[in-house]
This record gives C-alpha cells, structure tokens and sequence, in this order.
C-alpha cells in the first residue's frame, strides 16, 4: 500500500493537518537571502499543490530582523534629527551647524563603503554603531567649528585666518581623540570565540566612521568652515534693534552659559585649592564602581520578543502517539483563544528539548501577532506566564513554556543549559531520581522561575535477551536474529520505485495486527544456515523493564540535560549562582555538573570582558604616552574613566538591566568618549602651559575655554541616544541596554570629569615637571602655581 514514511509524529496547524520542513541556516550564509529564496521556491511549487494544499511560513528569523532592522533605520533617522537640533541651539547659526551636519553623511556612507570592502553584513551590530556613530562623528566638526568661532569673536579674525590659526591649536587634539579611540575599538575587534564575533563587526564599523570622520575634520571641515561661516562681529551693534524669538531665545541660552560657565570655574577653583576632595571623590566613586560592578546582576544576550513561543509537552512515560494528540487538542484550542496568537503549530512524538521523537513527548510553536495587535497582554513574558498558567489546568501532561535564543546556535531554547554527569557508571533509575531532586531544590530557589529536564527513566520496554549457546548449535547468527525483528517489528528499506516522476522508497514492515503486542514473536522465523526456518521465540527471551528512551553523553559520562527560566526580577547570572549554590550541597560524590550552550557562553565572556577593558585602558596609556612624551600625563586621562563607569552601572540598576554584553559594549564605547573629553582638556592646557602659562592658570584656560564643546559634543551623543531608550520590537531590550548604560555613562562622566580632570592635569603635570623640568621659562613670580597647593 502507499502510506507515510513514517507515522513516529502528527502535525497540525491551527487545528488542521499538515508537514513541518525545518530549513536549518548553514554558518556564514545569510538568513535574508535564504528566507528570499524559500519564499519563491514555494511560490513556484504552490502552483503544482493538490486542491486545498496550501503553505505557510510559520516562523522565520528574517521577520524578526527585518523588523529591528526596520526599527534601527527609523531610530538612526530620529538620532541624526535630534542631533542637528543640539547642535543648531549651541551654535544658533544654520551655516555652523550645516559643517558638523554634513560630517554625518560622509562618515556614514564611507563606513558602507568599507563594510562592504570587509565583507561585513548589513545587521543589527553594525546599525546599533551607526547609530551610535552618529553622536560621534559630529564631535570632531563641532570642535574645528567652535574653536574658530572663539578665534572670530575673541580676535576679530576673518573666518579663513580662524580657521588657520584654530586647526593650528586642536590638530593635535583630534590625532589624538582618533587614535584613542581607534585604540579602543581595533584591538577588541581581534577577540576569539563567540563573544569576539558578537563585538567583531560592530567593533570594526565604530572605529571605520570615527577615523573617517577625523580625516573628515582634518580636511573638509575646516574648507567648509572657512567658506560657510561669516563675521558677524561687524555687525553685533544692529543686533538689538529688532530682535525676533530665535534671537531672544539664543540670548537668553548665551546667558545661562555664560552664567553656569562662571559658577562652574569658581567651583573648579574651589577644587584646585582643595585637590584632596577632589581625590577622595574620585576614590569613592571608584570603590563604589567597584562594588557595583561585582554586585549588579549580570547576562549575556538580553531576551528579546521574537514574536514567536513554544511549548515542550510530556506526557507520562509510556503513553501513545494517539492519547499524546488528545492532551495537545486541547492544549491547541486553549492557546488558539489567545488574544495574542496568530498561528498554533502543534508537533505530537516529537521532543524538541533532546531532539528526538517520542510518542509520549510534542512540541507546540505560537507565531504571535504584532505587538500593538495582541489584545491587553502584549509583553512577551507575560504571554509566557499566561500560557503557563491556562496549561497548567489541562491533565495528562506538563507543558514547558519558552522562547527561542536571540542568537541562535548556541541552544533550542532560550532558558539556562546545564547538563548533570555520572561518573560512577551506575545505573540510569538512581540517575534519574537525582536529577528530580535536584530540580526539586532548583525550584525552591528564589532565583529559579522554572526547571525542567525531558528525561524518564520509567519508559516500559521489552529487552531482549538472545540465547546465543542455543542459536550457535542451530545455526542462526545473531545478526540474522536482530535483522529480522528489525524488520517486522520496526522497518527496513528494501528498494525504491519511480511514479509521477519521483523516487519512493518501498518500507518492508509487519502488518499493525502482526506486530500489536509481544505475543507476535511467537509467528516470528528466522532462517539458519541450513536453509530451516527457526522460530524466533526458541532463541528470544522478552523481560519487561523500565528504562530511558535516550541516553546522552557528555563527556563521555551519562548525562541528563536540565533547562531553567529566572524568575522576573533576577537575571541569568543570579540563576547561575544558585544553581552552582545547589549543586555543590545536593549532589552526591561521583556526580558533577556542567553548564553548556548559551550559558556556558556567557561564564566564559565574563573573564574575556574584563580583559577587553583592561587592554583598551593599556593601549590608550601607552598611545597618550607617545603622544605627550610623559609616563606620568596619560594617568590624568585613564583615571577619569571611573566617573563615567560610575554612572553606566547607575543608571542600568536604576533602569532594572543587567550587566549584558551590550552594556558591555556601551562601556568599551565609553572608555573612548571620557578619554576623549580629557584629552580636549589636558592637550589645550599643555599648549598653554608649554607658551608659558602658570600651571594652574593653563588648567582653569583649559576647562573653561573646552567647557562649550565638550558639553556640546557629549549632550549630542546623549540626545543621539533617546530614541533607543524608547525603542520598541524585536531588538528593544538591546536598544535599551546599549542607550541607557551609555547615556548614563556619559552624563556622569561629562557632570563629575569636568571638575576632576583639570585637577589630575594640574598634579600629574607638576610631578612631571618635577621630574623631567619645565616645558619653557617661567617668571619666578609665577613659580608659587607650580606648586600643588597653589602657594
């Protein structure tokens, strides 16, 4: 008869029968470009389909990334926007804030052009530094811009001699901006492993559009600001005959800087006199980093809302394909009457935990709908919850409810992988009942919202026992044996046929009324070697046990697969340490565990972060070190650092985020940005200190003179980052981890380095001046600020 290859599982969906094709994406291909495809292969075979034959895509990752690609485009549209307003109310003159403008769209479309060069993908990491980039790259314009401003209003001079004489002074400042940060971006683009991948593309896209936009800065910034600006010195007198809402408004701006400029260079004097509350401020607040960062719970990849959930389902052990479809109709109709569910895939005999089949085992897959479509529940751990609790009153089975990994490959499911070992060798029934307990006390944890393992040892099975003296003496190998069971009993493949053009394959197997119960292997014959028929139940013996239906390995040790779900509140890294906490009191000796998966993952890039930090602060020491020829100078940069780290993991915990890997990336970001601020400030005082101003003076020029820019620069990256904070879809909870850690991050640094940077410029100058001499003459009346009492 012509039948099903196989009739191991059931398929239905929304409650009408059908076929799974899973489409597995091979490593370095491209998930668009495959779903593309599959998409017109099925046009082009759907016109071939048999009458009421249709198909569906049911889940694709391409939806999910087509929509955060979608939701970053839009974000990187609202950031540039934000931007060029900041930037246009600092500089209140549309010609000034055209040339940080323009800096954009070169930086932007000449990072493609080398992405494309390396090969790189348009994805979500390589949009997240674009948008990122944006706060960036306009820094270096700003800063040719404002300083020929100065040089136009405090000296009168024509917009080509500022230019001149302003790149003149804050060259040597940009070199050294692009380098520090080419610094920290470069070397962490060279990370192995999975966490060098996650931060390779977006590492290498950051560090492409800040070096364009230093050459950008260097080149065309300068030529723009030296056409486009205009004197308006000559005409500042007629300015308050008329004066119309914008000028009333940039009056009043101009005011109120100028107003908390000043409070803010009395404030810094105030500091300079007491260097030591600036000094134990900036000890505190290390310590307080410190603390945090070891306290602030952590992660690796946040989950996201995929719009997409599935259910594990175990039936008891021993249960049939036909009373395991009966449990999953009514789990269908229950999630069917979900407001959120789009479309209910209902898989039954197959287990997606292990990847195997099993009647007593299904899956479920619910396509949700679009967040604003999904009724009152729209969060997708809430729907989990949801679900939970409306299956939880359905008998016959247990329901493990999950969502996919954000990355995929590293597990099926998106939930803590461990795996319980037994290195004694013992026997599987004692195995699984520690694996029970220990899930048992994972349960009680305050951490752990649900643990789960698909593995029964009370399967009923029928071993076989082969006598293998007697089948000697009659001839019968016990391969023949085997061979022939196989083939009543389960299948065997005998030939293909060709019709309707395809290839079939014939299955030689026993009738269903043959093979319904072990009485059958009494009609059972196996041939001998003699050419005599043998019955098989002289050489068969059938013992009823209960074992596993699968045994995995891991280690080469038995081992037994156990997921866990924190609860909401706790992060994976919480879930972790219970987890360790438990095993270490609860297993027994000569049992062990391992995590495994995404989570053995995230353990491992922990350490690789903090080494990822600490070679970004080396590379920035030893670059400053070359560049100011001084081991002592570069310490006022690196330790400015902490203030903005400070404010990262401040405002995660404020904002209820783990410390995850795009925190992690925001903070290698910021390492760059706060080195960035310091460096306008000690390279402009080193001028003046190296033309023979006294030190303290050089340093209050310094902080005052850059207080404008940096302010500028830096509420430009904050705003740039806003519309990430309120981002929505599939990439949300990372738009929300990399703004918020990197905003916060940087308004500390900007409100605290201000005042704490020109004091370490001030000490560490003076040490090296003690050391080395003084960079040029100095009157002797002006020896007493060299002092670091300032007497």
């Amino acid at each position: 008869e012509l039948g099903a290859y196989s009739y191991n599982s059931l398929t239905r969906l929304n409650g009408k029968k059908g076929i799974v094709i899973g489409v597995i994406q091979l490593a370095g291909s491209n998930s668009n470009d495959i779903q593309i495809a599959i998409n017109k292969l099925l046009i082009k075979a759907s016109k071939d389909f048999p009458k009421g034959i249709k198909h569906n895509v049911f889940y694709s990752t391409k939806v999910a990334l087509d929509q955060s690609i979608d939701q970053v485009i839009h974000t990187l549209i609202e950031a540039f926007i934000l931007v060029f307003i900041v930037v246009f109310i600092f500089l209140q003159d549309f010609r000034s804030t055209l040339i940080p403008a323009i800096a954009v769209p070169v930086a932007i479309l000449g990072t493609f052009f080398f992405m494309q060069l390396f090969g790189f993908s348009i994805n979500l990491l390589t949009l997240f530094a674009l948008i990122l980039a944006i706060g960036i790259v306009v820094d270096d314009a700003i800063v040719v811009v404002e300083a020929v401003h100065a040089k136009m209003e405090h000296k009168h001079l024509s917009p080509k001699a500022a230019t001149h004489e302003a790149m003149g002074e804050i060259t040597g400042a940009i070199i050294s901006i692009t380098l520090v940060m080419a610094a920290v971006f470069l070397p962490v683009g060279f990370m192995e492993g999975s966490t060098g991948l996650f931060y390779r593309q977006f590492a290498f896209t950051m560090a492409i559009a800040i070096i364009i936009s230093a050459i950008n800065a260097l080149t065309l910034s300068p030529a723009l600001a030296a056409l486009f600006l205009k004197d308006n010195h000559a005409n500042a007198k007629d300015d308050t005959v008329k004066r119309g809402f914008k000028e009333k408004f940039f009056s009043g701006f101009n005011s109120s800087f100028n107003a908390m400029t000043n409070r803010y260079v009395g404030g810094l004097k105030f500091l300079v006199k007491h260097r030591w509350l600036s000094l134990g401020g900036l000890a505190l607040v290390t310590l307080v980093t410190i603390w945090m960062v070891k306290t602030t719970p952590s992660g690796f990849i946040p989950t996201e809302d995929q719009g997409f959930i599935a259910i594990s389902v175990s039936t008891p052990s021993g249960t049939s394909l036909d009373v395991t479809q009966k449990v999953m109709t009514e789990a269908e109709h229950v999630l069917s009457k979900l407001d959120a569910s789009r479309d209910v895939t209902a898989i039954s005999g197959f287990n997606l935990l292990t990847n195997s089949t099993s009647p007593s085992s299904a899956v479920v897959f619910v396509l949700l709908k679009p967040t604003e479509n999904r009724g009152k529940v729209k969060n997708i751990d809430e729907i989990m919850n949801e679900v939970r609790g409306k299956l939880g009153a359905i008998s016959g089975g247990s329901f493990f409810v999950f969502s996919f990994p954000t990355v995929p490959g590293f597990s099926n499911v998106e939930a803590l992988d461990m795996v319980l070992q037994d290195k004694t060798g013992g026997k599987l029934d004692k195995f699984s009942g520690i694996s029970q307990n220990f899930i048992g006390e994972l349960m009680k944890q305050p951490a752990i919202a649900v643990a789960f393992t698909s593995f029964k040892a009370d399967y009923p099975q029928l071993e076989l026992d082969i006598n293998d003296e007697k089948a000697d003496q009659l001839g019968v190998s016990v391969k023949d044996v085997l061979q022939t069971m196989q083939t009543y009993f389960g299948s065997a493949q005998a030939s293909d046929f060709n019709r309707f053009g395809k290839y079939y394959r014939v299955v030689v197997q026993a009738d269903v009324a043959d093979r319904a119960d072990p009485s059958a292997i009494d009609r059972v014959f196996v041939k001998n070697n003699r050419g005599e028929m043998v019955p098989i139940n002289t050489l068969v013996k059938l013992n009823r046990i209960y074992g596993s239906e699968t045994v995995s390995r891991y280690n080469l040790f038995n081992s037994i697969q156990i997921n866990a779900i924190p609860k909401p509140g706790f992060s994976s890294g919480d879930a972790i340490k219970a987890i360790e906490e438990v095993a270490a009191k609860q297993l027994p000796a000569g049992y062990s565990y391992e995590f495994s998966g995404q989570t053995r993952e995230e353990i491992s890039s922990g350490g690789q972060s903090t080494v990822i930090f600490l070679l970004c602060v080396v590379f920035i020491y030893f670059l400053l070190a070359a560049q100011y020829e001084s081991y002592l100078l570069p310490l006022a940069v690196i330790l400015s650092i902490p203030v903005g780290v400070f404010g990262v993991f401040i405002a995660i915990g404020l904002a209820g985020i783990e410390n995850n890997i795009y925190v992690q990336v925001a903070l290698i970001m910021l390492i760059g940005l706060l080195a960035k601020n310091a460096i306008l400030i000690v390279e402009f005082a080193l001028q003046r200190r190296r033309a023979g101003k006294p030190l303290i003076a050089a340093a209050l020029e310094a902080a005052k003179l850059r207080l404008r820019p940096i302010i500028m620069t830096s509420l430009a990256f904050i705003v740039g980052l806003i519309p990430m904070m309120f981002a929505t879809g599939p990439s949300a909870q990372g738009n929300h981890s990399i703004s918020v850690g990197a905003a916060g991050g940087m308004l500390s640094g900007v409100i605290l380095g201000l005042f704490i940077i020109p004091v370490l410029y001030i000490i560490f100058q003076y040490l090296q001046e003690k050391v080395s001499g003084k960079p040029v003459e100095i009157e002797e009346n002006h020896e007493k600020n060299l002092a670091p009492n300032g007497n």
